[in-house]
């Protein structure tokens, strides 16, 4: 079909028919030779013309904020480069084996390849099959030789927890995401150490690991701000569960900051819409999208990236639902 209409193309560029090309194609020698001289000359300028690179971006997520973001910054970063975008988004993609047969597709030169749910071997094996691809928000420690982008996410879980503890607060709940995932990993990593560094230990059950959505955020939430002592404050894995948080505050008859403070992370647009405004981590959503063009580019050009794993720093937001004690 890819041959048929290549013969097409360059019959509508010549102004011959299809036959015409084809005899040319296949050297028969009744062709004149001006017709001949014009199907070669558009074959030629076909071969020599630029080939326009196509990126898979994978992203089997709802495109909430979240995702959202950084997937349009992905998508106009490479409209910048003149690249074409191919998209494969939402949760079905999740159980698909999306990544074995990219090496064998022809019109896809690269891949970016956002919070992946694969293994670490399956990433190897599509680095080994030679298929240049960056990794965004990976889930698990990236393998050494796998070009990835993150955020910061340890530095940022400290800071939350500097900041409580400059309010007072020493009895503080963390509702962290999946264990499994590297970033609950690096997250609860970094409140430990701040909490550490305060002499605060966070006791088991100050803590809670869930899937990071608001329904959830709220059931862990009532199971914390249920316990005497209650917490006076709660650090919760992104803004959907500190909103869940708050909802459960709220229904318990508490007020947010006066009876319990609440943080979030990733600071998208809903953590300006809650009431009070939501003290949260600013993670540079856009900026992972562009790098990880600008560093799969550089593969795609032949050249090694820039560095292999790169973390881009986040930024504390303090707003109105934390206070001092």
């Amino acid at each position: 079909m890819k041959q048929r209409a290549s013969l097409r193309d360059i019959a509508a560029e010549t102004g011959v028919s299809v036959a015409t090309v084809s005899r040319v194609l296949n050297d028969h020698v009744n062709v004149a030779p001006r017709t001949r001289d014009l199907v070669l000359q558009a074959v030629e300028r076909r071969r020599q013309a630029p080939v326009q690179r196509t990126v898979y971006v994978r992203c089997p997520y709802v495109l909430s904020d979240y995702f959202g973001l950084i997937v349009s910054s992905i998508a106009e970063t490479l409209k910048l480069h003149g690249v074409r975008l191919l998209l494969d988004a939402g949760e079905s993609a999740q159980h698909t084996e999306a990544l074995r047969g990219l090496p064998g597709q022809e019109d896809v030169h690269g891949a970016i390849l956002i919070l992946p749910p694969e293994e670490g071997d399956e990433l190897v094996a599509l680095a080994r099959a030679g298929f240049p691809f960056v990794v965004v928000d990976p889930r698990t420690p990236p393998p050494p030789d796998i070009a990835s982008v993150s955020a910061a996410h340890s530095a940022g879980a400290r800071a939350v927890a500097d900041h409580l503890i400059s309010l007072g607060h020493r009895d503080i709940a963390v509702i962290a995401g999946p264990s499994e995932w590297l970033a609950g990993d690096a997250r609860l990593a970094g409140h430990r150490s701040a909490l550490a560094a305060a002499g605060v230990l966070l006791s088991t059950d100050r803590l809670r690991c869930i899937e990071p959505t608001t329904a959830e955020g709220r059931r862990a939430a009532l199971e914390l701000l249920a316990l005497d002592p209650r917490p006076t404050a709660v650090v919760c894995f992104n803004d959907k569960v500190a909103v869940g948080t708050m909802q459960a505050a709220r229904s318990l008859g508490l007020k947010v900051p006066e009876d319990v403070s609440v943080v979030g992370f990733d600071d998208i647009d809903l953590s300006e819409a809650t009431d009070p405004p939501l003290t949260t981590v600013r993670q540079p959503l856009q900026e992972m999208g562009s790098i990880a063009v600008s560093q799969l580019m550089r593969m795609l050009d032949g050249h090694r990236p820039e560095a292999l794993h790169i973390e881009l720093a986040t930024t504390l937001v303090v707003r109105e639902s934390t206070a001092a004690i």
